[in-house]
């Protein structure tokens, strides 16, 4: 499974997705600080659509809104 956090690291948000792939000590993510990389930036509106933090791309596929991330982290859990 492929993940890729769209992130900055003054976003209340983000630091609250961070914090729970952290307890979970999830190490497969790949983060994107979309305020150090235009790039990153870039990609996160061509591809999600939008400029929305925190971004959680699972295979590709955007989820936004940091409660629902949170859920979906330990809700599969087993798989990270």
């Amino acid at each position: 499974m492929k993940l890729d956090l769209y992130m900055f690291e003054t976003c209340p948000y983000c630091r609250k997705v961070m914090r729970e792939i952290e307890a979970q000590g999830c190490k497969d993510i790949t983060y994107h600080d979309i305020h150090k990389n235009e790039e990153d930036r870039q990609t996160l509106i061509r591809v999600g659509g939008k400029e929305q933090v925190p971004c959680l791309f699972i295979n590709g596929q955007p989820m936004y809104e940091s409660d629902e991330i949170v859920s979906w982290l330990k809700c599969h859990k087993k798989a990270l």
